[in-house]
């Protein structure tokens, strides 16, 4: 690919200097903000080795490139975090490499899904657990014979340092929940056990609000086992977060009400189901590569969620940007200006919030022919696809379950539906090699082929008030079952079918071509602090 041709691809994301006012805390507190950067950076580091083997050794041959074309690919490097282009299914855009390795670096290059399988098969239960779990890795031995390396010795060095800095973060901080947090999170970079960290941090309560170690899935493109390293430091938004905090509270009734059997619904979430509202200081890692995450639902960890549910965490000023850079003028081109007037940022952010409620509702430890087991396992490798096409489609039919219960204000029904079509189109622009793309795909041809969407003889699409609330209602019930029975083979027709962009949907981002396809981050407040 020469340098104008990726420095074109590369424009098409919009910069956002990230500013957010820090000025509120004390003095304490910004010397822990300044250690929790300091960490997060080498989350950077450690995801690039999970990404490919390669990674770190071509980028420093990209620095040492001072041509135009040496720029331009340590540009699109630094923005893919590797040298395949994430939005046009990881084309390669430096010369020379392979393509990318599908389980990424959690498993020997050599190695394909069936010699795993088989050797995980091998193993016994207990190791099996592990070698599915989110904190190993798969490696050869001199004999060729595969072997487990844990988390905390595959990456020691990095996360010695990291763990080091989070010590120093929490002797400075005054807030006792942030000081738990960072000293268990400090200890399971150390041992690889997460689980206590991961409950503190669902118990975290201050205006400082770091996300930092493994979480996503998304890179073990095999089996969705292994999770990669990210971080998000942020600081909470309180008026937002306690506007928001009552939506908590019906989260239960919302899974009562699911559209399916009810015996696979949960009876009792677990309590705890805080909502953050934040704005992001920095981004590293598993969350700052290619398209930009404006929220997010975790921990990931099954015991956790059935314990103590899963905390929901709003990136505001992300939000705020992509709505006003991207959504406004994709919709515009899509329905025409007239239909500016139904897209609210209100519609999308609580859109936004309600797929991250929902990532905690419906089917997820499941028994299948008799076996306990979990969605995640059955699926594999269509685990997160599948996933977020269910958070997104049952989120807009949770946000009409509660304006009609009340929760919600009956003016929301007027753009939700509208603001979630722009929004699906937003998502089919990163490529069909991305999770969420695949499941805006899937949602958005089923809601055609119903004529719950329709495009007039002008090409401009609008929605069928009665018919997308109802055809809502059956994909909900249609992909929650699928999970609920761990019918893989279901899913996997479902998504030959629909995970791909018909023609109908390429005029229209042919015609939102000028449109930004994301945006890309520049941390000034991380960097003044960093100053200081």
């Amino acid at each position: 690919m020469d340098a104008a041709t990726l420095e074109k691809k590369i424009a098409q994301f919009a910069v956002v200097d990230l500013n957010p006012d820090l000025s509120a805390l004390p003095a304490g507190e910004k010397a822990a903000l300044a250690k929790l950067i300091e960490a997060a950076k080498i989350m950077d580091a450690v995801f690039l080795r999970q990404v490919w083997a390669g990674n770190e050794p071509l980028l420093l041959d990209l620095v040492a490139d001072p041509s135009r074309e040496g720029r331009a690919r340590l540009d699109g490097f630094l923005l893919n975090k590797g040298p395949w282009w994430r939005l046009e299914h990881y084309a390669p855009f430096v010369p020379g490499v392979p393509a990318k390795p599908p389980g990424g670096n959690f498993y020997p290059e050599d190695a394909d899904k069936k010699e795993i399988e088989a050797w995980i098969g091998t193993l016994p239960a207990a190791g099996q657990a592990e070698a599915r779990g989110f904190y190993t890795t798969v490696r050869r031995q001199p004999d060729r014979t595969l072997t487990l390396v844990p988390y905390s010795l595959e990456y020691q060095g990095d996360l010695a340092r990291a763990s080091a800095l989070l010590r120093e973060a929490a002797r400075l901080t005054q807030a006792p929940t942030l000081k738990a947090f960072l000293e268990k999170r400090a200890d399971a970079f150390l041992t690889n056990d997460y689980y206590a960290s991961e409950v503190a941090w669902m118990e975290l309560d201050a205006a400082v609000e770091p996300t930092i170690g493994p979480y996503e899935v998304y890179e073990d493109e095999h089996f969705n086992y292994k999770a990669a390293f990210e971080a998000f430091i942020a600081v909470r938004d309180d008026r937002e977060t306690q506007k928001l905090a009552t939506l908590g509270r019906h989260l239960q009734d919302v899974e009562d009400h699911l559209p399916i059997d009810p015996r696979y619904r949960n009876p009792k979430l677990g309590a705890l189901s805080p909502i953050r509202v934040v704005n992001l200081v920095f981004a590293s890692g598993d969350a700052n590569r290619g398209v930009q995450t404006i929220a997010f639902n975790l921990p990931n960890d099954e015991r956790v969620v059935a314990e103590k549910g899963a905390k929901r965490v709003m990136l505001k000023n992300l939000q705020e940007a992509k709505f006003e850079r991207i959504l406004k003028p994709l919709a515009a081109q899509a329905m025409g200006e007239a239909a500016l007037g139904s897209i609210s940022f209100d519609a999308f952010f609580t859109s936004v919030l309600m797929h991250e409620l929902m990532h905690g509702l419906g089917p997820h430890n499941i028994t299948v022919g008799g076996r306990a087991t979990t969605v995640r396992a059955e699926m594999k490798d269509l685990y997160s696809a599948l996933e977020e096409a269910k958070a997104d489609v049952s989120g807009i039919w949770a946000l009409q379950h509660l304006v009609d219960r009340g929760a919600l204000d009956r003016s929301l029904e007027s753009t939700m539906y509208r603001t979630f079509v722009a929004t699906c189109l937003r998502a089919i622009r990163w490529g069909l090699a991305e999770a969420h793309a695949r499941g805006a795909a899937v949602q958005l041809n089923r809601l055609l082929d119903r004529k719950a969407v329709v495009i007039g003889a002008d090409g401009r699409w609008d929605v069928d008030p009665k018919r997308i609330k109802a055809e809502v209602v059956d994909l909900t019930r249609v992909l929650m079952t699928l999970q609920a029975t761990g019918d893989r083979a279901g899913v996997d027709a479902l998504f030959r079918e629909l995970a791909v962009v018909r023609p109908e949907v390429q005029k229209v981002l042919d015609r939102a071509a000028a449109v930004p396809v994301d945006i890309r981050l520049r941390f000034t407040a991380a960097d003044a602090l960093a100053a200081r």
